[in-house]
């Protein structure tokens, strides 16, 4: 429930996009996303993770940038689908570093909900890799949608709701399914 939850700053970047604009969805999601991570550092037993301390930065980094007035033309702030371009990227580049730092963004909610003994389990460690890379992957599709869409403005807005919504389902039911895979095979069910 954990990782579902560090994504409510998409969440609610996603509604508030849609129903108000893209500014105030940044907004949003930059309120969203500095709550998640002040209840992790006021939680004991919680520490801040690479997913929300990245989602701190790309939120509040892209309001602070639309709020201050950034160049009417850009991408930024003359498209929509500039804005979720912006924000889909900057997800899978939090993803990609943390892949890169050794250091899969899944790890620190797992060890959130699996006894410490397992922690340094290569299967564990090599479980959230996989998974983790399975979300990179949502991510790029959301990408790809977002600069068709930006490319091929005569398309449909279905396509990119259809791409994203079949990517992140896609993604959630493997991070429930997989681990239940691994565990059955290793028979330590």
């Amino acid at each position: 429930m954990g990782i579902l939850l560090a994504f409510a700053p998409f969440i609610a970047f996603a509604v508030l996009d849609r129903l108000v604009g893209p500014v105030e969805g940044l907004i949003a999601g930059a309120l969203v996303s500095a709550t998640l991570l002040l209840r992790d550092w006021m939680s004991p037993g919680k520490t801040p993770k690479i997913l929300e301390i990245g989602t701190v930065l790309l939120f509040g980094g892209l309001a602070l940038y639309a709020v201050a007035g950034g160049p009417t033309q850009s991408v930024m702030v003359g498209s929509v689908i500039g804005v979720r371009l912006l924000v889909d990227a900057g997800l899978l580049m939090i993803v990609l570093v943390s892949i890169a730092l050794r250091r899969p963004f899944t790890l620190q909610y797992a060890r959130e909900q699996v006894a410490h003994e397992f922690w340094d389990d290569p299967r564990f460690i090599h479980t959230n890799y996989v998974i983790t890379g399975v979300w990179a992957l949502a991510f790029l599709v959301l990408v790809i949608a977002d600069l068709i869409l930006l490319y091929r403005p005569d398309l449909p807005p279905r396509f990119g709701i259809v791409a994203t919504v079949l990517a992140l389902v896609g993604a959630i039911k493997f991070t429930s399914w997989y681990p239940e895979r691994r565990r059955s095979a290793a028979g330590t069910v």
